[in-house]
């Protein structure tokens, strides 16, 4: 921040993208499952969806090509927190394990709204899976990053301990698979 006045993380689904959005001057590369059905022509959404599990995408793909190729910046795993088959705790360690600098919490439930985010929350698959995940790991010394999407969310996160917190205003748009309305900037506040 000191440097640039800024901190850009990238989101990437494959170690071509991350090898050139580091020579571009990314500060953090996201391993996000959204980023890896991207690289294969499909819309962010796909990651919300059962088309495949999404922790297990990243850890194939990242494991594979971005924690051997990215030295020299961190490289973030997006954990679906609300995975009723893993131990966070656990999940978290091996995560890093691996190699990873932190984690993200993505795909998120801030993203869904309506009866099934109601459900979601009700059944403990809810946001406060991704506050736990956080917690978990700051305490295990990994740097994270936390996606809100009110102050209520960002006070947790921070009391969580996470290290940066980013006000997330929806669905990327444009281009070929981004989505096709989104809402301005002063909606989204």
């Amino acid at each position: 921040i000191h440097i640039n006045e800024h901190i850009i993380a990238v989101a990437s689904g494959s170690g071509m993208s991350a090898k050139y959005c580091t020579q571009g001057g990314a500060d953090l590369i996201l391993a996000l499952s959204a980023g890896r059905f991207r690289q294969t022509g499909r819309a962010s959404l796909a990651s919300f969806l059962c088309y495949g599990n999404s922790n297990e995408i990243v850890t194939d793909f990242a494991a594979r090509e971005l924690i051997p190729l990215i030295q020299d910046v961190p490289v973030l795993f997006g954990l679906n927190a609300s995975d009723p088959s893993i131990d966070l705790q656990e999940y978290i360690l091996g995560i890093q394990n691996m190699g990873f600098s932190g984690i993200v919490n993505f795909p998120t439930v801030g993203l869904i709204d309506g009866q099934f985010r109601e459900a979601l929350e009700e059944a403990g698959l809810g946001f406060q899976t991704e506050i736990d995940a956080i917690r978990i790991a700051h305490q295990q010394g990994l740097f994270t990053l936390a996606f809100v999407f009110d102050e209520w969310q960002a006070a947790q996160m921070l009391e969580a301990g996470a290290d940066i917190i980013c006000a997330h205003l929806g669905w990327t748009t444009g281009g070929a698979l981004g989505a096709k309305r989104a809402h301005s900037i002063e909606i989204a506040r």
